[in-house]
């Protein structure tokens, strides 16, 4: 999950930033409201957890402003008051849920895997990415009606790319969650994977939807035609 973190005190950020990772999330951190808007803006973010009173704009009012803008990532308001007027002033501004501090980085963990769920199509076994549709229950792929076979190793490879869809992954994730052992990391193999399953996938008269991002990584999405 990428997770967007606003909170101005600084000791309290960097000590969730970490946790976070440690928990194999990728997290983008500020301590300024209107950044914090302009992130969400600029980038695709799976969540946010937004302080209440910061900088530049308060936590309330970058949640009714990244709805405005059609944002759809669980937003959980963070407060120090807890208040009930706070509480119901971000949950009217579109937050998913709230938080009031001090709160332990495990429950902050469980309310976003929460938040997450509740935001989920009721299908959750089912990825869609343009006409491709993937089934994570009976791992079988299609594409326009028609049934991709895949190893189960492409698959793994497919439903990464699916899971993180439209954000590239570099290729260290990808030996991370697709391959659980060590080998060289010069060794071609994930380019190699992927042009298998992109020979499989974006079949001549197709759209193209497996792009390759020099020095970032690979992306699984429908790009516009300039």
């Amino acid at each position: 999950m990428r997770i967007l973190l606003a909170e101005d005190d600084v000791r309290l950020r960097k000590h969730l930033v970490a946790a976070l990772r440690h928990a194999g999330h990728e997290v983008d951190e500020t301590g300024d409201g209107l950044e914090a808007l302009h992130l969400m803006e600029g980038s695709t973010h799976d969540a946010a957890v937004l302080d209440i009173t910061m900088p530049g704009m308060d936590g309330v009012s970058v949640i009714r402003a990244a709805r405005e803008r059609g944002s759809r990532a669980t937003l959980v308001l963070s407060t120090a008051r807890g208040e009930v007027g706070d509480k119901v002033a971000g949950l009217d501004a579109g937050a998913d849920d709230y938080l009031v501090k001090p709160y332990s980085t495990e429950e902050l963990l469980a309310r976003l895997r929460a938040a997450d769920r509740r935001t989920k199509p009721e299908n959750s076994n089912l990825l869609r990415v343009a006409d491709l549709e993937i089934d994570l229950l009976s791992r079988t792929a299609m594409r326009g009606g028609e049934r991709i076979v895949l190893t189960n190793r492409e698959f793994a490879l497919l439903e990464t790319l699916a899971q993180a869809s439209p954000r590239p992954v570099s290729k260290a994730m990808l030996v991370d969650q697709v391959w659980d052992h060590y080998f060289d990391p010069g060794s071609n193999v994930v380019n190699v994977y992927v042009n298998y399953l992109r020979k499989k996938i974006d079949l001549p008269g197709l759209k193209p939807l497996i792009h390759t991002l020099r020095g970032v990584g690979f992306a699984l999405r429908e790009e516009e035609t300039p």
